[in-house]
């Protein structure tokens, strides 16, 4: 991995000398924009709209953002930026080490925007605050690299919020005013950084959440835990990332259809690959608020 990296660097480095951070590729006047994660680049492209250029470099939903490894491609494409977002919180960490070689680079971390040190949950897009906070910093590094045209991508911010994603604020509202302080069981950390919006109650230990998110051994103690909160239907509905079961939250899986507790499936990356990012979650809202439904019984 660090003769890769370093390899992938030095390639970074022999572009930046040839051109600067200015665009090689693209239509005269577009901003190139790289987002690490495609969940940032639907925003990025929706809200800079025929102004920029997006290109993702992780939008298949098979790859893991911790573990991704950049390629010559990926470098080429940050050489080539104007503005690189990315997640941050270690989420992507390959990805620091690629813009570091340009310090001209215009970078928008949203970790750091939200202010989440190292150890936070990483799952930013799904927090719908710290979504806002982020998609306010795009507009201000777009103002700044386009002072021409701040107002048309202020315009276009307001437009994505209100409209876009109308659909995604309307649902999380209804949810909050219908199942507010509903008991619910999860699978990992990516749900705690939603449902506080949604107002649900999440039993599953957070211990819990966050081994099965990092991929870290879950303790006995949490596994008993979760298997009497199921057993004794002291939630009404399991949230599980269903582009990771492991073995432990298959088992609960199981436990809830013995029992007779609905389930419903929420996603680490865009599903289906090319959707945007509110289509996305607005699907999962629909399938958390049909769980919700049944397992309160209203």
């Amino acid at each position: 991995m660090v003769g890769r990296l370093a390899l992938l660097l030095a390639v970074l480095a022999a572009a930046l000398t040839a051109c600067g951070s200015a665009p090689t590729t693209g239509t005269p006047g577009v901003l190139q924009v790289v987002a690490a994660e495609s969940v940032w680049g639907s925003i990025a492209a929706q809200v800079g709209g025929p102004r920029v250029h997006v290109t993702s470099i992780i939008s298949n939903p098979a790859t893991d953002p911790h573990a991704y490894e950049p390629t010559a491609a990926d470098a080429r494409a940050v050489a080539s930026a104007t503005l690189v977002w990315y997640n941050g919180v270690g989420y992507d960490a390959w990805m620091p080490k690629l813009v570091a070689v340009d310090p001209g680079l215009t970078v928008l971390d949203v970790g750091r925007v939200v202010g989440a040190t190292g150890g936070a949950n990483p799952h930013q897009w799904y927090n719908p605050g710290d979504v806002r906070a982020a998609i306010a910093a795009y507009v201000s590094d777009l103002a700044r690299l386009e002072p021409t045209h701040a107002a048309y991508f202020q315009a276009r911010a307001v437009a994505f919020e209100t409209s876009g994603l109308a659909t995604y604020n309307h649902l999380i509202a209804a949810i909050r005013a219908r199942y507010g302080g509903t008991p619910v069981g999860a699978s990992e950390s990516i749900f705690s950084m939603l449902a506080p919006s949604l107002g649900l109650d999440v039993l599953t230990p957070y211990s819990f959440l966050r081994a099965v998110s990092e991929g870290t051994d879950v303790s006995a103690a949490d596994k008993a835990t979760i298997d009497s909160q199921i057993r004794h239907h002291r939630i009404d509905a399991y949230i599980y990332n269903s582009q990771n079961t492991t073995p432990d939250v298959q088992a609960q899986l199981a436990e809830c259809r013995s029992v007779g507790i609905p389930t419903a499936t929420i996603t680490e990356t865009l599903v289906p690959v090319g959707a945007t990012y509110q289509a996305w979650q607005v699907a999962q809202l629909r399938d958390i608020e049909a769980a919700l439904a049944k397992g309160v019984g209203r």
